[in-house]
């Protein structure tokens, strides 16, 4: 359980470094990517001890798969309440699809 609240706290920072920016198109870019970066290391200050502490319970590619999984599920709530765009069907479609993608690898073969 560790492991998943390491990796939504470092997803919820990602999604601020990389997207957080868009409600601020008239910054100059130098100040965003600067901004962008500097929230990025508080990512990576949760991102590396979540997949450390994780391998071993994980496989890396588990870990991959729960990590892009939080990212969707984290990127979807800051879309629709922070960027304020509309969550389709389709986009529900797709993450079902992907999440289809989660019991494969994690099922014992």
């Amino acid at each position: 359980m560790k492991t998943v609240i390491l990796l939504t706290i470092s997803n919820i920072f990602m999604t601020f470094a990389w997207y957080g920016h868009l409600k601020y198109k008239n910054s100059p870019l130098l100040l965003v990517i600067l901004a962008s970066w500097g929230i990025a290391f508080f990512e990576y200050c949760f991102q590396v001890p979540a997949n450390r502490f994780g391998h071993g319970t994980f496989s890396a590619y588990q870990l991959k798969t729960i990590q892009e999984v939080i990212t969707l599920v984290v990127f979807s709530v800051f879309s629709v309440f922070y960027l304020k765009e509309q969550f389709r069907w389709n986009y529900l479609v797709g993450f079902a699809l992907i999440v289809a993608a989660v019991f494969f690898i994690f099922k014992k073969w």
